[in-house]
């Protein structure tokens, strides 16, 4: 008796015998593999997934279908969407069959409906009575209704990027994400109402189909309300004037009615408009949590102010799949957190690193995620419990004791954070009615627009992102203004952090003053933004 060869051993010819089985095999099944593209987003980034079709005849009543690649429930129930969408469409099904679909990579976690058109087509194409073939350099985003219609998807923008870095040419979406899409240059964005318009795209081969068109670029109208309807408040303004032109950030501590909200709101208009880089990443938060309404780039910059029982990962993000918080959708932009102390002190101190770094990272077991956070922070809060410490006419009703367990609320690190601590007292009603109206947003935009030009023709970025290799480079302090502020340090306790946030604030006085040197006038009045710093009295 003779053993058959080893088939690891040497050039092995398999028997005829197994030739003969795996040609009838391959008859039976007439399997049909076809690919296609699609994308998904982790973070505040996409990334782009191979979706693989694999169809084979079976006996009646055996077939199944897979889906394989870590897919979610989401996307393990397209299938059930698809399949009434496919009949809707006039595109021919035929059920039964062994149907595996795989989204690679398979080791990354695949989320949301996106895949449901690249699975549809792929599922078509691979019947030849379809008549679809897929175009090698196309990618495909939307969700499918049960009659074929194409439903817009979260991320689209950040798809699109991944797309365009990894030489893809055409992308085809739902109506509504063609404006975002069409944001990024480098790749034609088709986009479609339904499953039988994008068929026929692809078997006339997109002739005479034109890509959809970005929105021009335009600046945006400043809907902020106007300063000049504060009354009063010259020092808040002021305040509001430096924290604006450097980026920093900004508490304000006064009784109820003081206008803190009001000076808070009014901020936004007084920031310089977004650069084209800056209006695509902020877009991108915000396509990623599915904030868009309209389409096209954000161009205004953002103003978020969630209250004060929001949770950590509403602040932060993150969640079970992980989202963009209030911090990373201020991105370039202004988080209001208005009655700072009551927010949960745990909550407040997961703002430490994004304020400190201008981006927060977010561990899983499956990886890390980065979160962009480079917003400015401007809080409000109360002198006291009862609001009226330091008011003119109404009387204080908390002990001391009271005052300091209210302030502790927040901790010294992260008041160390922040930049510019600000008094903003009540005002008279005579006062109030005497003053006359302020300076306009418009005037003061227009000093806090040329201090960034300094400040970027400088050292490109905002005074509040210098390192403290910068501070030392563009800070330089005479004798008289350096003893100054080593009192000021040693008086108040303060940290080598808050003496570098000093530093800051006092190059940003002088760059509103259009001056290269920092004088001991900016320092000074640097020092005087830091009054939750000194004992209480």
């Amino acid at each position: 008796m003779t053993l058959p060869a080893d088939p690891r051993a040497g050039n092995h010819q398999p028997p005829a015998l197994e030739v003969a089985c795996g040609k009838a095999y391959d008859r039976a099944m007439e399997l049909h593999l076809v690919r296609t593209l699609a994308a998904n987003v982790e973070g505040v980034d996409g990334f782009l997934v191979d979706v693989e079709v694999s169809r084979g005849e079976a006996k009646a009543g055996s077939g199944r279908t897979s889906m394989v690649g870590l897919p979610d429930a989401a996307v393990r129930e397209a299938i059930d969407r698809i399949t009434p969408a496919l009949m809707h469409s006039g595109l021919i099904v035929r059920p039964g069959d062994h149907l595996v679909v795989n989204l690679a990579p398979a080791d990354r976690r695949k989320e949301g409906a996106a895949f449901d058109l690249a699975i549809a087509l792929g599922l078509a194409a691979s019947l030849p009575d379809n008549r679809l073939t897929l175009p090698a350099d196309a990618m495909f985003l939307a969700e499918l209704a049960l009659d074929g219609r194409l439903r817009p998807v979260r991320g689209v923008l950040p798809c699109a990027l991944a797309a365009r870095a990894a030489g893809i040419t055409r992308l085809i979406v739902a109506t509504e994400n063609g404006a975002e899409a069409a944001v990024v240059d480098g790749i034609s964005v088709y986009s479609a109402p339904d499953l039988i318009t994008v068929a026929k795209y692809i078997r006339s081969e997109f002739k005479d189909l034109q890509p959809v068109r970005p929105d021009p670029a335009t600046a945006p109208d400043i809907d902020a309300p106007d300063l000049s309807e504060v009354r009063g408040q010259e020092h808040a303004k002021r305040a509001l004037a430096i924290a604006a032109a450097g980026g920093h950030n900004l508490l304000m501590i006064g009784p109820p009615g003081s206008g803190k909200t009001m000076l808070a709101r009014r901020l936004p208009g007084l920031l310089p408009p977004l650069e084209s880089d800056e209006a695509l990443d902020v877009t991108r938060v915000h396509s990623v949590a599915g904030l868009l309404q309209n389409g096209g780039l954000i161009r205004a910059r953002p103003f978020r102010a969630p209250h004060h029982n929001v949770s950590g990962v509403g602040l932060i993000g993150g969640g079970s799949i992980p989202r963009p918080g209030e911090v990373s959708l201020a991105h370039h932009g202004v988080l209001f957190l208005d009655e700072l102390p009551e927010f949960p002190r745990p909550v407040l101190e997961t703002l430490r690193q994004p304020l400190e770094d201008g981006h927060l990272t977010i561990s899983r077991a499956g990886g890390r995620l980065r979160f962009p956070s480079q917003c400015m922070l401007v809080a409000a809060m109360n002198p006291c419990p009862c609001g009226y410490l330091g008011h003119p006419t109404r009387r204080c009703v908390d002990s001391r004791d009271a005052v300091h367990r209210y302030r502790s609320r927040i901790s010294g690190p992260l008041l160390d954070r922040i930049d510019l601590h600000l008094e903003v007292p009540a005002q008279r009603p005579d006062i109030l009615a005497a003053v006359a109206p302020g300076p306009s947003t418009a005037v003061i935009r227009a000093t806090v627009i040329a201090a960034r030009a300094r400040m970027r023709a400088r050292q490109g970025c905002a005074n509040a992102r210098l390192t403290p290799k910068g501070v030392s480079a563009h800070v330089k302090l005479d004798p008289g203004t350096r003893q100054l502020l080593t009192q000021a340090v040693e008086d108040l306790g303060l940290s080598a952090r808050a003496y570098d946030r000093i530093l800051k604030v006092a190059r940003t006085i002088a760059d509103l003053a259009e001056r290269d040197a920092v004088l001991l006038e900016d320092v000074s009045e640097a020092i005087g933004y830091r009054i939750l710093d000194r004992p209480m009295g």
